[in-house]
């Protein structure tokens, strides 16, 4: 379970868009929920990245950095946004699968503001090692589908392996796993 911080006895919600596809959209889901959350909705978040070796999540917040450390005009406008927001970008933490609960409860205990929700991204494979027990410490997992045949059927069996093997039972703490449409043909 989460650990706590004295200050805030608030418990975190452990988030992942996951599937075992890769290229529906998980990354972006991602950032968009913890940015949207963040920065238009007020809530505290933090992001752990697990999609080991690219960190996609974690490497684009590098290359922000620096941008912003290079031109004056990016330096601007992210001191303008940041201190119209009154606060810093939130945390965006390298971990693995194997290791992605420990990080973030490590982070979640020793936080001064224990965030409302973390996010987890991570690979778009099961079979990385630690991706099924990272699954089970979620309070919800997001499974994006599309209309593509192969998508939609790994979508679907990997949904019903987790609602039978995660969800279901009553050792892990998944609450629910909900699918989306993304990428639909207009």
């Amino acid at each position: 379970m989460n650990g706590s911080n004295m200050e805030n006895e608030k418990t975190p919600l452990y988030v992942a868009f996951s599937t075992q596809k890769g290229g529906v959209g998980k990354t972006t889901f991602t950032v968009l929920a913890a940015s949207y959350l963040y920065y238009l909705k007020g809530y505290d978040v933090a992001v752990v990245d697990c999609d080991y070796p690219q960190h996609s999540i974690a490497g684009v917040r590098k290359r922000d950095a620096e941008q912003v450390g290079a031109d004056e005009d990016y330096k601007r406008m992210a001191y303008e946004q940041f201190t119209r927001l009154g606060k810093k970008a939130y945390p965006v933490l390298c971990s693995s699968p194997k290791k992605a609960i420990v990080t973030a409860d490590e982070y979640v205990a020793t936080a001064g503001h224990v965030p409302d929700i973390v996010f987890f991204d991570l690979p778009g494979t099961v079979n990385s090692e630690g991706v099924i027990n990272s699954l089970a410490g979620m309070d919800y997992i997001f499974t994006p589908i599309s209309a593509d045949k192969v998508v939609l059927e790994s979508s679907l069996s990997f949904a019903m392996a987790i609602q039978k093997l995660l969800v279901k039972n009553e050792a892990c703490r998944l609450a629910g796993l909900y699918l989306f449409w993304n990428m639909v043909d207009g």
